[in-house]
């Protein structure tokens, strides 16, 4: 933007240390402003709203985020949560306490969120008020002693002051400077952008975190397990699992239906990466709303979720669930399903458990359940020995099922919720064959003869399952958007050059006039040294310098007084040879 002026009245000139400020930014206070109670609220204010307090919260946000990414949040799937508990007892009930299943609902992470709004905010709002009040000022009047400066260029010329100042406002209003003439010199400032970038970069932070802010009150998730040919409707009663939020509950579900026709995976077989995973896909129908005629076929696959309405399924899981028959002592089938097998390791060895509650009277005349509990193994050894049961290849190259059998009460009738997944055997007893413990490995089709009469079971073959995650999660888009700018704002803040040039046109009493051209600049770039060579040469049109005339020395160039400057400022560069190209171009601030 271009503001420009030729007022006759100069603005109040600024110190040399107020010229030479080319940041925005509030000046921080170093301590309380008073004592007491008021003064060290203040202070503390201050220190909450300064950037070094911002980018330690925006820091600590980011350590806090660790933990939910490296252990399961009941927010996000609680299926893995619980398994995680069973396998890590000893740990899991400190960080229980410790909230770390909810880290992002955690009251510590939290207290951060909220600490970094106020900061960033109370940074925000005087940093903008700051910078609205520059852009409508003039540039900074050029300083007493331009000689000073770290890019500095003066030669004689027999032009008139004011033609000259007049040329190097236009010269300088042509590159876009915002330029001000007053008080017999040219004061130009460029580079807004930069704090432009600086203040986009906090508004976008501010956007992002009110992004997330958002998703977390008004998010919910919810997850559910299939076995290939099942299906579901979205409603709190068919989903294994739900979590809220302050402006989602179940009753703000999607309403859709969705079924798994089947699962793909497909797993390296050969090479130094054997097992390793190549492809999970699931293959859905679905329908949003109640309208079962615009049924729809569709494919889940990692970190490729399918939307149905305002919530998004995502592929989160994948196992073997054998299909189990069992019968009574007289042939009846008292159970018959394929029930999911939870993956244990890297090559799908799996545990579950089979729980017959409707069994009915056993073999010595009294009511009694069966419960089974075992391994499945896409692809079992030749023998577990010295191994044990697990599996070699995560794929179905050679399936097994082994399983032992147990006898009793399984509690599912004392009204107590219970994990399907594992199996109480405080009131049942294993049994036995030939004084072992009563167990069998079996390939797909084959039978075992329970002992003592209790009928028997056949593993008549296997299905693959998947789980899923379905999410509504508003606010994302902020976010994302947040991200997109905060990026942009960063790259102007690094890539765009404060700069202010100086121009200064005075009729000496010898005659002639002496012309001083001197520039600021915030980094240790050369381009503000190359912007006022080639501005010295633009000027040689109007201002040529005078030919055979000795080095023009500065008006009061004496020796300032350096105790409040840097060291590097506080010598003055010798007087070019060439007049027309700055003392020193690779001087830095």
């Amino acid at each position: 933007m271009s503001n420009t002026t030729t007022e006759t009245e100069a603005p109040p000139v600024p110190s040399d240390a107020e010229a030479e400020r080319l940041s925005t930014a509030p000046v921080e206070s170093d301590g309380p402003a008073a004592m007491g109670v008021l003064g060290w609220l203040r202070w503390t204010w201050r220190q909450l709203t300064s950037m070094r307090v911002a980018l330690i919260l925006l820091f600590l946000l980011s350590v806090a985020a660790i933990p939910g990414s490296l252990i399961p949040q009941n927010g996000q799937n609680q299926f893995k949560v619980e398994t995680w508990k069973t396998q890590h007892t000893t740990v899991a009930p400190i960080y229980e306490k410790l909230q770390l299943f909810d880290v992002y609902s955690s009251i510590w992470f939290s207290a951060i969120y909220i600490l970094l709004f106020v900061s960033l905010a109370g940074c925000i709002i005087p940093r903008t008020w700051q910078f609205v009040g520059v852009l409508r000022a003039q540039p900074p009047a050029a300083p007493r002693n331009l000689v000073r400066m770290p890019v500095y260029a003066a030669w004689r010329t027999e032009a008139d002051a004011a033609a000259v100042n007049a040329a190097a406002h236009r010269l300088l209003g042509r590159r876009r400077f915002r330029v001000n003439l007053a008080d017999g010199a040219v004061a130009a400032e460029k580079g807004y952008l930069r704090e432009v970038g600086n203040l986009l970069f906090h508004l976008s932070l501010f956007a992002l975190l009110g992004g997330f802010g958002w998703a977390s009150l008004a998010s919910g998730t919810g997850g559910k397990l299939m076995v290939a040919g099942e299906g579901y409707s979205n409603t709190i009663t068919q989903l294994d699992d739900f979590t809220g939020s302050s402006f989602y509950t179940s009753d703000d579900l999607d309403p859709f239906f969705l079924k798994l026709k089947g699962f793909t995976a497909k797993f390296q077989d050969r090479g130094d990466q054997i097992g390793a995973a190549r492809q999970f896909t699931a293959n859905v129908e679905y329908y949003a709303g109640n309208d079962a005629s615009k049924l729809k076929q569709g494919t889940i696959e990692v970190n490729h979720p399918l939307e149905i309405g305002d919530s998004k399924v995502y592929l989160i899981g994948h196992g073997y669930a054998p299909v189990i028959t069992v019968r009574n002592a007289n042939g009846d089938v008292v159970y018959t399903g394929a029930t999911a097998f939870l993956p244990q390791d890297g090559n799908l060895t799996s545990t579950g458990v089979v729980k017959v509650s409707d069994y009915g009277t056993g073999p010595k005349g009294t009511k009694t359940q069966l419960g089974f509990s075992g391994f499945f193994l896409p692809t079992a050894p030749v023998s577990f020995e010295g191994t044990g049961p697990i599996s070699l290849f995560p794929g179905d190259a050679a399936p097994e099922l082994v399983l032992n059998a147990f006898e009793g009460d399984l509690g599912t009738d004392s009204g107590l919720p219970q994990n399907v997944y594992q199996l109480n055997t405080k009131n049942m007893h294993q049994l036995t064959q030939d004084d072992q413990p009563a167990k069998a490995r079996l390939k797909p089709g084959q039978g075992w003869t329970l002992p003592d009469g209790y009928g028997s079971v056949t593993f008549e073959g296997y299905k693959q399952w998947a789980s899923f995650n379905v999410s509504h999660r508003p606010g994302n888009e902020i976010a994302l958007t947040g991200a997109v700018l905060a990026i942009v704002g960063l790259i102007g803040s690094l890539f765009v050059q404060r700069r202010r040039i100086w121009v200064r046109a005075v009729a000496l009493p010898e005659g002639g006039t002496l012309v001083e051209l001197a520039g600021l600049a915030r980094s240790e770039s050369a381009k503000i040294a190359e912007e006022l060579a080639e501005l010295a040469v633009d000027l040689q049109d109007d201002a040529p310098a005078t030919e055979d005339e000795p080095d023009a020395e500065a008006p009061d160039a004496e020796a300032p007084d350096t105790e409040d400057l840097e060291p590097a400022a506080a010598e003055a560069p010798e007087a070019p040879s060439d007049p027309t190209v700055p003392a020193d171009q690779n001087s830095k601030e």
